[in-house]
């Protein structure tokens, strides 16, 4: 499959934006069968003194026309992402034991892209 251009941009962008809050980026575009999750990050410690494992879907829009960018998300879609991030564990055992699955939506404007971070999507 050919990466879209506009995805990949919105992809660097929230990467970005995440390397900004502290999140080590560790892997990106990692695929398990029909699935890909975009970004593969570790977030330091925060109040719970233990690192967390997130796996960030990233929806990136020009326009509302057929919902906003994080309406995209499915159950179905939610579900696979799950299925692919128990299974990213299971392969990357010396990783975080919390983990947990975030959305961040990159929705251009006439002023440039806007991000939104919405954390913990799947509550698992």
């Amino acid at each position: 499959r050919i990466p879209d251009p506009l995805a990949r941009e919105g992809e660097e962008i929230a990467a970005n934006y995440l390397r900004k809050l502290g999140f080590k980026i560790i892997d990106r575009n990692f695929r398990a069968r029909n699935t890909e999750i975009d970004i593969v990050a570790v977030h330091p410690s925060t109040g719970s003194g233990q690192a967390t494992l997130v796996f960030v879907e990233v929806k990136t829009r020009t326009s509302n026309r057929f919902g906003t960018p994080l309406e995209q998300i499915t159950y179905w879609k939610l579900k696979s992402l799950v299925k692919a991030a128990q299974y990213y564990k299971m392969t990357h055992q010396k990783l975080p034991d919390l983990m947990r699955i975030d959305a961040v939506s990159v929705q251009y404007n006439s002023k440039g892209p806007v991000v939104e971070h919405i954390k913990n999507i799947s509550g698992f």
